[in-house]
């Protein structure tokens, strides 16, 4: 093997494994949020009026009805939620755009003072600055991320945040009345079932995560546990008193 080859191998080698995922998408946190929202929502609801001695037919009911509830509040939630955010980062490009054009030079010697503050030599920073102010639009990219932080071609989509949310929270909310529509007749197999879902979605949260599998499942194992035997208690105490 010769020394180019050798000095090429480790680049190769890095330009390949040095990758990184998706995180502006727009889509992990609806899902992620809508599914365990889903999940620990609906099975603290059932939990709840199964505790107040409901029937199964009103638990389905419940079930059915707060997964339809749910779904449609998380999308409306995010779709708005997500709409405001992506309206305001437009209102400030437009605002540093005006500005692009009206006081050039002074953009031009702001992105320039930026880059002298990172290290970089004043001539090397100002000579950097012009040259990349030559464009219009990649000038607004670049003073778009510097001082508002965001990536104008990489908005969050609205739609997709909706979307995202309501299929997730639909998937989570239906697992606590599966049993039940499936011909189960008390609530410890929806229980059952919900758990698991719980430990699931915590672990292949943790896949796009730093955190182990095992730790986020047990970690909203327990979360959502705590939620559905207060609420079950809640319903118990509650179901006495009017009864």
């Amino acid at each position: 093997m010769s020394v180019l080859d050798t000095a090429e191998a480790p680049h190769v080698a890095h330009r390949d494994n040095h990758t990184h995922r998706d995180v502006n998408g727009g889509w992990l946190r609806p899902a992620v949020f809508g599914a365990m929202d889903g999940l620990v929502s609906n099975l603290a609801l059932m939990t709840g009026v199964a505790g107040g001695s409901a029937s199964s037919q009103t638990i389905v009911i419940t079930g059915l009805a707060g997964l339809a509830a749910g779904a449609f509040s998380m999308a409306a939630g995010e779709y708005t939620s997500v709409a405001s955010q992506r309206e305001l980062v437009q209102a400030e490009l437009d605002i540093e755009r005006r500005e692009l054009r009206k006081h050039p030079e002074d953009e031009i010697d702001e992105l320039a003072a930026l880059y002298e503050s990172r290290g970089v030599d004043a001539p090397l920073a100002r000579q950097v600055a012009e040259q990349l102010s030559k464009d219009p639009e990649q000038a607004l990219e670049i003073h778009a991320r510097e001082e508002l932080g965001v990536d104008p071609s990489d908005l969050p989509s609205p739609m997709v945040a909706a979307v995202s949310s309501f299929g997730s929270f639909a998937l989570g909310a239906l697992l606590p009345v599966l049993p039940y529509l499936l011909g189960a007749t008390s609530l410890w197999p929806a229980v059952l079932l919900a758990l698991i879902g719980l430990f699931g979605c915590g672990a292949v949260v943790a896949r796009v995560t730093a955190r182990s599998w095992w730790f986020s499942g047990l970690r909203q194992l327990g979360l959502g546990g705590a939620a559905a035997g207060v609420t079950y208690l809640l319903g118990i105490l509650f179901g006495t008193a009017v009864g």
